[in-house]
C-alpha cells in the first residue's frame, strides 16, 4: 500500500490581468474570496502555514500603469507595485522625500525588497505569531488576545492603544507616509478616492478583522507624496534584534521644516509602537518655533511615551521610543 499525503496546497485559481480594468473588475467579482497578490512575501507565509485559504488570487505585477514614480505638479506619486528596491534607489525620492527613501531601504533583505511592493508593505497583515499560527484570537474571530495575557509572549507588542488585539503595524513605510502627509489612491470599479496615510490604517477599536480601510474589491494603487514637505529635513531609524530582515521593535520618522536652528513645522510618527502607526501630534505642537537642542529632544522624548501602558514583556519600548524621538528631535 502507498502512503499517499494529504498535507498539500489547496486548489486557489490565479488570475493575472495586465490592465487596471481587467484587475478591478476581478476584485470587484471575487470579494472577500479574492486575494490581491503583488511581490507575494506575505502572501506565501500564509498559505505555507495554512490559515489563510482563499478560492482565488489577483497577481498585478503585470499592470504597468500602478509602476513607477513620476514628478506630478504638486509632488511625486508612486504606483503601490512599485518594488521597494526601486523606491529606495530613485534619485526623486532621495533627493526630495529621504525619509521614505530610509524606510524602504531598510526593509528585510535586499532580496525581498527587490521582489516586495509599496503597496504589498503598506497592506500586510499583523505579524502576531498567536494570530499567524492560526489561533482563536480575536483578530480570528474568537475571543481572546492571547499575547495581553500574563503568560502571553509581548515583547513585539503595542504600548499604546490596544483594543482587544495588541499586535503593531508591522510596515516600515508606513510611518515615513504618515509623516509625509501622503495620500492613498485607493481604486475599485466604481472609480477612484483618496485618504490620507494616517486615516489609511484603522485600528482594532474600528474593525478587528483589518488592518486598513480598503474594503473588498478596492486596491490600493498609488500613493501621492505632496511637494509641501519636499525637501524638509528628514530622520528615520528603526532599531531591531537584527539588521536584516527582522520587524521593527520600534522606528521613528520624522519631517521638519528648520530655518537657523528654529523647528518651523514638523510631522513626526512611530511604528511598531501601536497598531496603526502612531502620529506624536501633542510632540508636534511643542517643539514648533523652538530652536532645537538637547534640552527639546529629552523634553519631547518623554512626551512622546505619555500614557504608554506597556505589557508584561515590552517595557523597554518606552525608553527606548523616548530615546528615538529625542534623536529625531535634537537632528
Amino acid at each position: 500500500m502507498v502512503a499517499t499525503s494529504h498535507d498539500v496546497m489547496p486548489d486557489i485559481e490565479l488570475y493575472q490581468p495586465t490592465d487596471e480594468d481587467n484587475a478591478l473588475a476581478l476584485a470587484n467579482t471575487l470579494g472577500s474570496d479574492g486575494w490581491i497578490l503583488a511581490g507575494g512575501q506575505d502572501t506565501f507565509g500564509w498559505l505555507k502555514d495554512r490559515n489563510k485559504a482563499p478560492s482565488a488570487m489577483i497577481e498585478l505585477t503585470q499592470i504597468d500603469a500602478w509602476k513607477g514614480i513620476k514628478e506630478t505638479a504638486d509632488g511625486v506619486e508612486i504606483g503601490a507595485v512599485t518594488s521597494l528596491t526601486e523606491i529606495a534607489n530613485n534619485p526623486i525620492i532621495q533627493a526630495r522625500y529621504g525619509v521614505l527613501a530610509q524606510a524602504a531601504g531598510i526593509v528585510a533583505s535586499p532580496q525581498i525588497r527587490n521582489v516586495g511592493t509599496l503597496g504589498g508593505n503598506l497592506n500586510q497583515d499583523a505579524r502576531c505569531w498567536y494570530y499567524r499560527r492560526g489561533l482563536d484570537c480575536y483578530r480570528a474571530g474568537g475571543n481572546i488576545c492571547y499575547a495581553d495575557s500574563p503568560e502571553g509572549l509581548n515583547r513585539e507588542h503595542a504600548i499604546f492603544g490596544a483594543s482587544r488585539c495588541v499586535a503593531v503595524s508591522p510596515s516600515d513605510t508606513a510611518p515615513a507616509l504618515v509623516a509625509l502627509d501622503a495620500t492613498m489612491v485607493i481604486s475599485s470599479e466604481s472609480g477612484q478616492r483618496t485618504m490620507s496615510a494616517q486615516d489609511f490604517f484603522i485600528g482594532p477599536d474600528r474593525d478587528i478583522r483589518n488592518m486598513t480601510a480598503l474594503d473588498d474589491g478596492e486596491i490600493l494603487t498609488a500613493v501621492r507624496l505632496p511637494g509641501e514637505w519636499a525637501d524638509a529635513e528628514f530622520y528615520f531609524e528603526k532599531v531591531a534584534d537584527r539588521n536584516v530582515w527582522d520587524f521593527a521593535l520600534t522606528s521613528v520618522a520624522a519631517v521638519m521644516k528648520v530655518s537657523g536652528g528654529t523647528i518651523e513645522d514638523a510631522r513626526i510618527a512611530c511604528g511598531a509602537v501601536e497598531c496603526v502607526p502612531r502620529r506624536l501630534e501633542s510632540v508636534e505642537s511643542a517643539i514648533r518655533g523652538q530652536q532645537r537642542s538637547e534640552e527639546l529632544g529629552a523634553r519631547a522624548g518623554e512626551m512622546a511615551v505619555e500614557g504608554a501602558r506597556p505589557l508584561n514583556y515590552n517595557n523597554f519600548k518606552v525608553p527606548l521610543m523616548a530615546n528615538l524621538v529625542a534623536r529625531a528631535v535634537r537632528g
